[in-house]
């Protein structure tokens, strides 16, 4: 007569499993992710495959695989124009190392605070992968995203994921969650290399590259699991104000190559000073800043830097969301 010890762990194993979703709950109502990360990883994955989850939320993705691109910038200004707009948003950090977002969301709580403004901010968590390597661990890391994923989408409108600049074994799941995915991308050859080659005498695409077959592969995960495309908007980020060849060029082959990738190309954030201004008090353009005691009233740089922000959420089909711009002052036409 079996003993029916298999049948007992299984229970068990289901049992710890829903006691563990029970507390991811808790936390995901407290704002407080990183103790359940640290303490109930294994135990989300116990019995429960890898999956896409369903979501009521839009799930946007801010990723890249190269450094410097402005992702935490986008995926911060992008969040705060949502929650202006009367959206409940939650962030995502999956960059646990350099942890970009997850200090600008706290400079922007440290300032509410220091200031007494409502200021408004994510449900923000940073995600604390696993040490380890094997496929095992990969699979409880995924389990683990697509859980939080699917319990803040509960009770969010957007969940904004801020992508590492480097490749890890969460990169192309997390893209596969992505009902809008954004690339910041510099606007130089350099950073194309990513999306793709060019032919060096005269500057014509001749293939893809890692990071885009990577988006092809997350892809075909979604049609694999009956989900429908996501939209891939490409950012051409800190543009320079002045015209020149490089940006010409990189402008043509970035239009020849969406054809093949299926990708709308938008002029993203120009490289302005004020971003770096903005970043120790958590601000973003789409603030206030009327009333931010930022020492005076909105420059040209506010404004502008606001309208490339109007052009960025219409692009992702949001642009409704956004707020009027500042009004200027004539004192404080300063170079954008």
């Amino acid at each position: 007569m079996a003993c029916g010890c298999d049948n007992v762990v299984a229970a068990a194993s289901i049992s710890i499993t829903a006691i563990a979703r029970r507390l991811l709950s808790r936390f995901v109502e407290s704002g407080r992710f990183e103790p359940f990360i640290k303490f109930n990883f294994v135990l989300l994955s116990l019995k429960r495959p890898v999956w896409i989850p369903m979501t009521n939320a839009r799930v946007i993705v801010v990723g890249n695989n190269k450094g410097g691109s402005g992702k935490s910038t986008i995926a911060m200004h992008v969040a705060i124009a949502l929650i202006k707009a009367g959206q409940r948003v939650a962030t995502i950090d999956l960059d646990n190392k350099q942890k970009s977002l997850t200090h600008y969301v706290d400079n922007r709580r440290d300032w509410a605070r220091e200031t007494s403004l409502e200021l408004g901010a994510p449900t923000h968590m940073c995600f604390e992968t696993v040490s380890g390597r094997g496929s095992e661990v990969e699979t409880l890391g995924r389990s683990a995203l697509a859980e939080i994923v699917e319990r803040l989408s509960r009770s969010h409108d957007f969940v904004v994921i801020d992508c590492p600049g480097h490749d890890t074994y969460l990169t192309t799941f997390t893209h596969s969650l992505a009902n809008t995915l954004i690339t910041p991308l510099n606007d130089s050859f350099v950073d194309f290399d990513v999306l793709g080659t060019v032919d060096p005498n005269d500057f014509k695409v001749t293939g893809i590259s890692h990071y885009s077959k990577m988006v092809e592969e997350a892809r075909r995960q979604r049609s694999a699991n009956d989900q429908p495309a996501f939209e891939w908007v490409v950012l051409r980020n800190r543009l320079s104000t002045l015209g020149s060849r490089n940006k010409r060029l990189v402008g043509e082959a970035l239009s020849e190559l969406s054809k093949t990738l299926n990708f709308r190309l938008v002029d993203g954030l120009a490289e302005r000073v004020i971003f770096r201004e903005f970043y120790p008090r958590g601000l973003t353009a789409v603030d206030d800043v009327n009333r931010l005691a930022l020492g005076g009233r909105p420059t040209m740089s506010h404004v502008t830097a606001w309208l490339e922000m109007e052009r960025l959420m219409t692009a992702i089909m949001l642009g409704h969301l956004v707020a009027r711009p500042p009004e200027t002052s004539d004192a404080g036409r300063d170079a954008a």
